[in-house]
């Protein structure tokens, strides 16, 4: 590809990147995004998702170049990317960029971490294939929202941006990890462009799709790579062309420039938000909220009705229909629903608020958050309406049985650049997925090697005390 393009300018942007490095503040932004991911997908490795997914892929067989997570085997990095992708997004623990309201990481870094155990990369070169890779991901991401909409187009129309924009973001990482120059990286572009979908119905109205969203774009992203390796081209206008991405996606309300604008000097991704909760970011400032409450003395008892006001695009996906929110038919329609959230977080949750156990089956049947989730009316709020989708704020009020009326507004989430969780509670949080699941990994000692990733000469360290016993 010769000429100047949107797909050869990030092709350009991500050769620099492995050439020279992205530095060392966004080597351990990168670092913990490692760190985060890892520890949602251990704990995620019991899921059905998982299952499915490591039974397909058993099936598949092939070479034994990269470790699927939660796994002892070894597969062909493609299919390493399709578990650890569905393992990284299945707990709704993975990180949020806004207002692009993407997933980035659940794509990026299990495709980036098969393909650099499968050529045998250095911790420096994955974390650069980290940052790179989820930096393509927001833009592409970010040329999808509408100012004047206050939304993501993608999301408007049903698109699951993360599984679409992810698949590229994958594919330069793996793309970097395999070396290719950056005219090699734009055809894994423009390819990777034909493999991205996903759509959101599953959120509404069930089913367990969604929880491989992030594992198809992994694999796909890696697949895209490898083809390109082989000389399978894309076209060079994929994104901005008449029948490219943006077009085909969100039509003439895609904004093209931001892709582009200040790429390599103004990075997203120290602005990408950690989760502190399992469950969709919508359900997060109701959440925090809740706990304000539980806080102020305010106990199930007392309460007569709850109010929960939201922006009108998250209502959508959390507060309609109301009957299926308010008993949610499993532990993971749960995460998706408001009324039961803010019941769980009121009668007092796990981990930083609430924690995986408030999302199994058996909590989403529990008499007491059912009752209190019966009394929580779902409404749009007009203030949280101007702050989205920069942030998911909430307003929650409790009607006491007294009279009292309480409330509590939240307008900065949790985990983001205004309100960031600390070194001490995203450790904690990773200490408590592998708690969770079980598992016997030495928590402080993963965590100090991802840390020092980028002093690693291969990761064999890393994938010995992440890998069970054969």
């Amino acid at each position: 590809m010769n000429e100047s393009t949107v797909v050869t300018r990030l092709a350009d942007f991500a050769e620099q990147a492995r050439r020279k490095g992205v530095g060392a503040e966004l080597r351990a932004d990168a670092a913990r995004r490692v760190l985060d991911v890892l520890g949602n997908s251990l704990a995620a490795q019991h899921t059905p998702a998982a299952a499915a997914v490591g039974a397909l892929i058993g099936e598949w067989g092939g070479a034994p170049r990269a470790t699927a997570l939660g796994t002892a085997g070894r597969f062909p990095e493609a299919s390493a990317a399709l578990l650890g992708g569905t393992l990284a997004h299945a707990l709704d623990f993975d990180d949020t960029h806004l207002p692009s309201i993407l997933h980035p990481s659940a794509s990026v870094v299990p495709a980036a971490l098969a393909v650099a155990e499968a050529v045998g990369a250095r911790g420096a070169a994955l974390l650069d294939a980290v940052a790179a890779g989820i930096e393509v991901t927001v833009r592409i991401g970010m040329a999808g929202y509408d100012e004047r909409l206050g939304n993501s187009v993608f999301f408007e129309r049903g698109l699951h941006a993360t599984a679409i924009c992810g698949t590229l973001g994958a594919a330069t990482a793996a793309a970097m990890l395999y070396g290719l120059p950056a005219d090699g990286i734009a055809h894994a572009l423009g390819i990777a462009a034909s493999m991205g979908s996903g759509l959101l119905e599953a959120n509404r109205t069930g089913g367990t799709v969604k929880r491989v969203h992030c594992g198809w774009a992994a694999h796909a992203g890696v697949s895209a790579a490898g083809l390109a390796r082989h000389g399978l081209t894309g076209p060079p206008t994929v994104i901005e062309g008449r029948f490219g991405l943006l077009q085909a996606f969100c039509g003439e309300q895609a904004r093209v420039a931001v892709i582009l604008d200040r790429l390599g000097e103004e990075w997203e991704l120290p602005g990408v938000f950690f989760k502190p909760y399992p469950c969709n970011h919508f359900t997060h400032a109701g959440i925090d909220a809740a706990l304000r409450l539980r806080a102020a003395g305010v106990t199930e008892d007392a309460v007569a009705r709850l109010i929960l006001g939201t922006p009108t695009p998250a209502l959508r996906t959390i507060g309609e229909p109301l009957t299926a929110k308010r008993r949610p038919e499993s532990g993971y329609h749960a995460a998706f629903s408001g009324p039961y959230t803010v019941a769980a977080a009121l009668l007092g949750g796990g981990g930083l608020g609430v924690f995986h156990a408030d999302f199994t089956d058996a909590a989403a049947r529990d008499p007491r958050r059912i009752a209190l989730a019966a009394k929580v009316e779902c409404v749009s709020d007009a203030r949280c309406d101007a702050v989205f989708p920069h942030q998911f704020p909430a307003v929650l009020s409790a009607e006491l049985h007294d009279g009292r009326i309480l409330t509590e507004r939240v307008e900065v989430n949790r985990g983001g650049p205004g309100n960031p969780l600390s070194a001490h509670e995203l450790t904690t949080k990773f200490r408590l997925n592998l708690e969770s699941a079980g598992t016997t990994a030495p928590a402080d000692d993963i965590s100090e090697i991802v840390y020092a990733l980028a002093d690693l000469d291969d990761l064999a360290k890393l994938l010995a005390v992440i890998r069970p016993p054969e």
